[in-house]
């Protein structure tokens, strides 16, 4: 038998897939609710993909109380990157939404378009990562780290040794993971 080759479907997943076969259990009212979440996930993505195209032409929006415009307005404003990967190992990286280091002054922001609370653990490795990549000592820097969810803006400055004691677990935990690796073959 030859095979249908549906090559424009390559690298892509249907939501009614084979791998993702919960959805056969669902009635009409949670597979509505799984489409939304789904699509909620799809926005997101579009959005950030928009906020940082808008930083990078540092294309500001109008002055606005909501979270798309303050994210893309203060990045632009404190002349951050956007999309920054950092990466420790291939064990451990990420990708902060936008990230600056001016004058010994590390800023990272998150956009968050959903409606699950963020948490602040998030950026916090990012600072640890940013600090593992670049060799930079989180004692000697100052550091603030801002969510932006829902219209408002949670900001921290984060303790040093917080990050420190996350640069440590990630340098642990990539040996143990590059241990079980070894013994795998």
């Amino acid at each position: 038998m030859i095979f249908n080759r549906h090559s424009e479907l390559t690298d892509l997943h249907a939501f009614l897939g084979a791998s993702k076969y919960h959805w056969i259990n669902y009635d009409d009212e949670k597979l509505a609710n799984a489409f939304a979440s789904y699509q909620n996930v799809r926005r997101g993505t579009v959005l950030h993909e928009f906020a940082a195209q808008c930083i990078r032409l540092k294309q500001k929006l109008p002055k606005s109380k909501k979270t798309l415009n303050r994210f893309v307005n203060d990045a632009i404003s404190y002349d951050m990157s956007p999309e920054q990967p950092l990466f420790y190992s291939p064990n451990c990286f990420g990708t902060a939404d936008a990230i600056s280091f001016n004058n010994g002054h590390l800023r990272i922001h998150d956009l968050k378009t959903g409606i699950i609370t963020a948490h602040m653990e998030q950026l916090e490795i990012y600072a640890a990562l940013f600090c593992l990549e670049y060799g930079v000592d989180p004692f000697t820097i100052n550091m603030e780290l801002r969510i932006y969810q829902n219209d408002e803006i949670v900001a921290i400055k984060p303790h040093p040794e917080e990050i420190s004691a996350i640069e440590e677990k990630i340098m642990r935990f990539d040996q143990i993971i590059e241990g079980l690796r070894s013994k795998e073959g």
